[in-house]
């Protein structure tokens, strides 16, 4: 039946080790005590069937049962050595077999292997006495046979090593017999086998010897002196023969433990009785003490059941005239829970990578509880909310496993709080805080700062000239969060962006290569790529789009008058006209733009500069008061415009104007412009028309920019409708002006009447057939008209009139 009860329980042990995962295996030992440091013990990986280098590839652990670590393990060659000299009497006493428990501990996977190692005894001690000298005090009238107990001699070892027996100095009034007691105790009496004679022989020195059966054997010897007594025929005689009682550990001192009474039937001094101990160790001595007179025995030291579960001690009990009684005293110990559990790291991984797999093993624990029974039962948890769980394995082994991802960049390190707690009452706890630090891996990209980046730039900039910076953070660290900053390959505005800017590749700043010109290019837009210093690298781009601003670098243009023509201009004037003639209109344009654009004219010279005016704004050359004969026939103007720009820039033409008695009257094309009779009718055509086509193309860009800056404010206060286009009105206000292109734009309708046989042309300004938009007047009415004026003389009239009609926004000829 026990055979079977014990397959039945190595059957379910096999099956919980296999559920679990570990694999647990048992091997033994032997040791002779007193094996100097160093000593081999054994090989394991022949005893473990491992392979070579196997033990330090799983990261093999010797782990001691014990507070010491008596031994060590080599993970190369496994062979296991004595660490320190091992006393077995030290170690386990009595205890029988005395062995050392130790795990040898592998990972990966996790298997613990079981090493028993038995301390053999060797015999190392010889027996001794409590004393040297033994003092008996027997009366002479005891009869033969009575026995005298003796104190039995101490013995370290065990075994064979111990007391084998003892030995009586030859004599012919005692004996020595041994009795054997329960757990093989032995004890001794001296037998008296001849009633003693005072007379004859007051005193009786024998000699005790104790042998062991060690080799080689050792012995101890004792003294005894007997001392003969008159008569005292009765002996103390305890109420039990046999005291048993329980204490619990870490009583108090002084506590009272037991009242031993024996009882004698003398009187007097005979019937007077001391109590002592009788054969006990000296830890019994130390531990409890024996009042000689009531027999209360007390405690005298402290009581620690992990060290000692029982005592047993002898109780002497001796009446005045020398005669002794004896009994037995049994004190169990009842354990208490004073021992908090313990917590023993085996191995930890730390730092752990963020990119650990669930059910990573980070750290390998054991907790241990001195205690017995529910007082050393254990129990293991750890604070929630922790990226970890506890997993229990056997023998009070616990591994610390991953149980979510981590993240370095949201938590870099944990401080693990593990709690141990028994099973007692009350219930003690131990904490021990582990910390844990994440490594970092690059999984995460740099960041920008902005989504896109806008900076702006004069025109005719210093080439290297810092532009501004962009900037990335990385929220990995060391070489995963070094950003490096780079220009992505493409073209800006038909061009290598690498030729418009350069960007440092620490810093993000961002240099100007070369002098940009807003005239030909107003802005651009380049990507700039942040990559990390991470295997592989991340990165991440961002648009920086580069804006120039327009600086006031272009001078004005006149295309009417042309600027810079080797021909001069020449306006006929009627001698009749009243005030407010409009003579010609200068117009002007500029390369830049806003405000830098926005041009005003003025009279910077003229041969009478009463006679006539210009429009600051729209360039409109106008008499200021009627000719007269006083007035030359021959009146220059020179014309400046301005731009508004700072510092403004400026340009000047030559404007001739000849009055004149009618547009036909041979004498004056004679006498006026004799020196322009060489010059071909047809050129002066073709500057007209050249100068009104680029004044018209210049307002027709001006509309088209108006209405996309229309359509892209949508958010602005101005009126979105479309502009009406009225008829043009007589007279137009001065600051009627351009705002987008900064430049007059308007078109006039030209009559030209040539007289039969003229050399030359007679022509006039007048009034324009379509009117200039303005901001500021989008109502203007749609009821006006223009009507051209036409002054014509008599000998026009009887000529033959050829009339041609050009009609290009708004011009007409007439010859």
């Amino acid at each position: 039946m026990d055979h079977s009860f014990r397959i039945r329980k190595g059957l379910y042990l096999l099956f919980l080790f296999s559920l679990s995962g570990v694999v647990c295996v048992s091997i033994h030992y032997s040791l002779p005590e007193e094996k100097k440091s160093g000593s081999l013990v054994a090989n394991v990986l022949k005893d473990l069937k491992l392979g070579l280098g196997e033990l330090s590839a799983r990261r093999a652990q010797l782990v001691s049962k014990s507070k010491k670590q008596y031994f060590q393990l080599d993970t190369r060659s496994g062979n296991l050595f004595v660490n320190d000299k091992i006393d077995r009497e030290a170690l386990c006493g009595k205890m029988e077999p005395c062995l050392l428990l130790s795990e040898i501990v592998l990972q990966n996977p996790l298997t613990i292997y079981n090493i028993e190692t038995e301390i053999k005894d060797v015999n190392d001690n010889s027996p001794e006495f409590s004393k040297n000298e033994f003092e008996l005090m027997i009366p002479e009238q005891v009869p033969a046979s009575t026995r005298f107990p003796l104190e039995t001699a101490q013995d370290a070892d065990l075994g064979e090593n111990s007391i084998q027996n003892y030995t009586l100095s030859p004599n012919e009034n005692f004996q020595l017999e041994i009795r054997s007691a329960r757990g093989g105790k032995k004890y001794l009496d001296l037998v008296l086998k001849k009633m003693l004679d005072r007379e004859k022989e007051a005193h009786v020195r024998l000699t005790l010897t104790a042998v062991d059966g060690g080799v080689p054997q050792r012995t101890g010897a004792a003294q005894i002196k007997i001392n003969v007594l008159d008569a005292n025929d009765n002996f103390p005689e305890f109420t039990q023969s046999e005291y048993i009682v329980s204490l619990k550990e870490n009583t108090p001192r002084d506590t009272l433990v037991l009242k031993v009474e024996a009882r004698d039937l003398d009187f007097g001094s005979n019937a007077e009785i001391t109590y002592s101990f009788h054969q006990v160790p000296e830890e019994i001595s130390q531990l409890f003490y024996l009042h000689q007179t009531t027999g209360e025995i007390t405690i005298l030291g402290p009581i620690d059941y992990e060290k000692e579960t029982s005592f047993d001690m002898d109780i002497k009990a001796t009446d005045g005239g020398g005669l002794s009684g004896h009994c037995k005293v049994l004190v169990e110990i009842e354990d208490e829970n004073d021992n908090a559990p313990e917590i023993s790291v085996i191995s930890i991984t730390s730092p752990v990578a963020e990119d650990s797999p669930v059910d990573t093993s980070v750290m390998l624990f054991s907790v241990t509880d001195q205690d017995s029974g529910d007082n050393g039962r254990t129990s293991c948890s750890m604070e929630m909310n922790l990226p970890f769980l506890l997993k229990s394995t056997l023998n009070n082994y616990y591994q610390l496993m991953i149980q979510s991802p981590l993240d370095r960049e949201k938590v870099p390190e944990y401080n693990v709080t593990i709690t141990a707690t028994d099973q007692g009452s009350p219930r003690l706890t131990a904490r021990r805080t582990i910390r844990v630090l994440i490594s970092d891996i690059n999984d995460n990209s740099p960041v920008f700062e902005k989504s896109k980046y806008e900076m702006q730039v004069w025109e005719n900039n210093i080439p290297g000239l810092l532009m501004g910076s962009v900037h990335a953070v990385d929220l990995d660290e060391e070489q995963n969060a070094k950003v490096t900053y780079s220009l992505v390959p493409g073209n800006a505005s038909g061009a290598p962006a690498a030729s418009y800017i350069s960007i440092n590749s620490e810093t993000g700043n961002l240099y100007v290569l070369r002098s940009l010109d807003y005239e030909q290019i107003k802005e651009f837009q380049v990507a700039v790529r942040a990559s990390d210093g991470g295997t592989p690298p991340l990165s991440l781009e961002v648009v920086v789009r580069v804006v120039i601003l327009d600086e006031n670098d272009n001078a004005p243009f006149f295309l009417y008058p042309l600027q810079n023509s080797t021909s001069p201009c020449n306006e006929l004037v009627p001698k009749s006209v009243e005030a407010g003639y409009l003579v010609a209109k200068v117009v002007a344009v500029d390369g830049d733009s806003g405000q830098n654009s926005w041009l005003s004219y003025e009279l910077l010279k003229a041969t009478d500069p009463a006679l006539f005016s210009i429009g600051a704004q729209n360039g409109e050359v106008k008499t200021r008061r009627p000719l007269t004969e006083r007035d030359t026939n021959k009146q220059r103007l020179i014309i400046l415009v301005r731009d508004n720009g700072h510092p403004p820039q400026t340009s000047t033409a030559t404007l001739n104007i000849l009055p004149v008695d009618g547009f036909s009257d041979p004498y004056l094309n004679i006498a006026s412009v004799s020196h322009e009779a060489s010059e071909e009718d047809g050129s002066l055509t073709m500057y007209l028309v050249i100068c009104l086509a680029a004044v018209s193309f210049v307002f027709l860009i001006c509309i088209i920019v108006f209405v996309v800056i229309k359509v892209h404010k949508k958010e602005s206060s101005f009126i979105t409708a479309l502009p009406q286009f009225p008829p043009a009105l007589p007279e137009i206000p001065e600051n009627s002006v351009d705002s987008q292109s900064g430049s007059l734009s308007r078109t006039y309708q030209y009559d030209v009447c040539l007289a039969g046989g003229s050399l030359s042309s007679d022509f006039r300004f007048l009034r324009p057939l379509i009117p200039v938009f303005s901001m500021g007047d989008p109502n203007i009415s749609e009821n006006h008209r223009i009507s051209s004026i036409s002054q014509e003389t008599p000998d026009q009239a009887e000529g033959q009139k050829q009339r041609v009609q050009v009609l290009n926004n708004g011009l007409s000829f007439d010859f």
